[in-house]
């Protein structure tokens, strides 16, 4: 007669079975962890993330250098102004007398700069373009960065204010004028202003994009800055209101705020980043 297993083999056999399972189950998650499909542990409380890099740092010593510059030389050319350097200040006679003749001598060409200079370009409107940008960054849930280029465009309306104060420049005058101003020539509040809006604009769309596919709207945002900050200063000289220098410095002024703007906020930003834990 066979003999039929007793309990305590088929009891040996199952704990034999399971501890093959056991141990598969232990080489498999080895196996697992060796391909990357295990979770990985989680990082300490309080770790600090990621340092910015070297492209960002990059981009934001390039905004802040190309600030510099802009204020240096828009300080250059304001201080020659001042000194009365001859050579220049006949430039921007010659250049205002060039563009007044053919501003009498065409007056549906004056018209279309006044309404260029007095509605399309004109700080006001410029200012609420700021306005509108600065709400688009609030709706995408940057608040901070928001009140960051409303400030910025406040902080250029003071600063073309002290300057026209300080240089205190005579704006042109014309027997027969196709326009008026008041104030201080030096800076153009009308290039400085348009040349912050449209600089935070360029910046605004370029990193709301980054890294999208094609950038058509930077394109076209970089497309608009120069035709309007050009188109400002051209429309300010044609009127007779503003000389040349006016609005070059009042351009390049305009650039290098913005461009500072942009370049302290990726400072203090990449600041932020590094003291939030991952």
């Amino acid at each position: 007669m066979q003999e039929r297993p007793t309990n305590d083999s088929r009891t040996h056999g199952d704990r034999t079975s399971g501890g093959d399972a056991d141990g598969d189950a232990h080489g498999n998650a080895h196996g697992d962890a060796a391909h990357g499909s295990a979770a990985p542990p989680p990082s300490p409380a309080g770790r600090a993330a990621p340092p910015p890099s070297p492209d960002s740092r990059t981009a934001a010593a390039r905004w802040l250098w190309t600030a510099l510059t802009l204020t240096a030389a828009a300080f250059a050319v304001a201080g020659l102004v001042a000194a009365g350097w001859r050579p220049l200040l006949e430039t921007d006679a010659d250049v205002a007398r060039w563009f007044h003749v053919r501003a009498l001598a065409h007056p549906a060409w004056t018209e279309t700069c006044r309404v260029f200079s007095d509605w399309v370009w004109d700080p006001v409107t410029m200012r609420i373009l700021v306005g509108v940008a600065a709400l688009w960054v609030w709706l995408r849930g940057e608040a901070l960065l928001a009140l960051w280029c409303v400030a910025t465009a406040a902080a250029g309306t003071g600063v073309q204010q002290g300057l026209k104060s300080l240089l205190d420049r005579e704006r042109p005058h014309w027997e027969h004028p196709v326009d008026s101003a008041h104030y201080s020539a030096m800076p153009s509040g009308h290039a400085m202003t348009t040349a912050v809006a449209f600089v935070l604009v360029v910046w605004l769309v370029r990193r709301s994009g980054a890294g999208r596919g094609p950038e058509y709207a930077a394109y076209a945002a970089y497309a608009a800055a120069v035709v309007s900050v050009a188109g400002v200063c051209l429309t300010r000289i044609a009127l007779g209101v503003h000389w040349l220098t006016d609005t070059v410095v009042g351009t390049l002024l305009g650039v290098a705020l913005a461009a500072a703007a942009a370049g302290s906020w990726t400072v203090l930003a990449h600041r932020r980043a590094e003291r939030e834990p991952a």
